[in-house]
């Protein structure tokens, strides 16, 4: 990689720490550096432009829809101005902001498109840092952050059909986990991130199996 893409690549990486440093909802500055470093990984098995990737894992939430009204292009939007501020040129740009743009998750109903083999990188690294151990902390964040309930045992899981149905929910966080979370392992498109997600899978299901027995008053 020329000395130039790495001083974006670097450039980028510091604004992302300093607009997202602090942030307590699960979309701080860590889980975008732990997103940026396991693309990187998954990356370095796949046949993908790692300059690509490393922009776009670092600029994927630059403006997150669920903090945006669920405005799904606002991300695209910052990080074409973001990249052109810092200098890239005009195919990098488009590149990057197609990916921010598809990369979120839009409902267990919905099908995900993402074409470009490096959007598949980031989005699988997304994705890992929501399951296993850290998603669940993430989730439980999240969900406090937006005041909901831990779990409601009358409630109904719902497989959101549409973006607009899975944005407007309200569920509690235990139902997120079978909304999103418990999908995600058979919704990734590298095989490095198959073998990572079978084993942070297992983690939720553990945690789901205690939690449950723990409502109950039985351990």
């Amino acid at each position: 990689m020329n000395p130039q893409k790495k001083e974006i690549i670097q450039k980028t990486a510091d604004f992302i720490e300093q607009k997202f440093k602090g942030e307590g909802t699960g979309h701080d500055w860590q889980h975008i550096y732990r997103v940026w470093k396991s693309a990187e990984l998954i990356a370095s098995t796949e046949d993908c432009d790692e300059y690509i990737v490393s922009l776009a894992a670092l600029l994927h939430d630059i403006a997150d829809h669920k903090f945006y009204d669920g405005d799904l292009l606002e991300g695209s939007r910052q990080t074409k101005q973001w990249l052109k501020d810092a200098g890239a040129d005009v195919d990098t740009i488009e590149k990057v902001a197609d990916i921010v743009k598809r990369v979120s998750y839009k409902g267990a109903g919905v099908k995900d498109e993402m074409p470009s083999i490096e959007g598949q990188v980031v989005q699988d690294a997304d994705r890992l840092d929501a399951i296993g151990a850290i998603g669940i902390a993430r989730a439980f964040a999240y969900g406090g952050s937006k005041h909901r309930l831990l779990y409601d045992p009358e409630e109904i899981h719902e497989m959101h059909q549409s973006f607009d149905a899975y944005h407007k929910s309200e569920s509690s966080t235990i139902a997120h986990f079978y909304e999103k979370l418990l999908l995600l392992k058979e919704r990734m498109h590298t095989e490095s991130a198959k073998k990572i997600a079978e084993k942070r899978h297992q983690v939720m299901e553990n945690f789901l199996e205690q939690f449950y027995a723990e409502w109950e008053g039985k351990r």
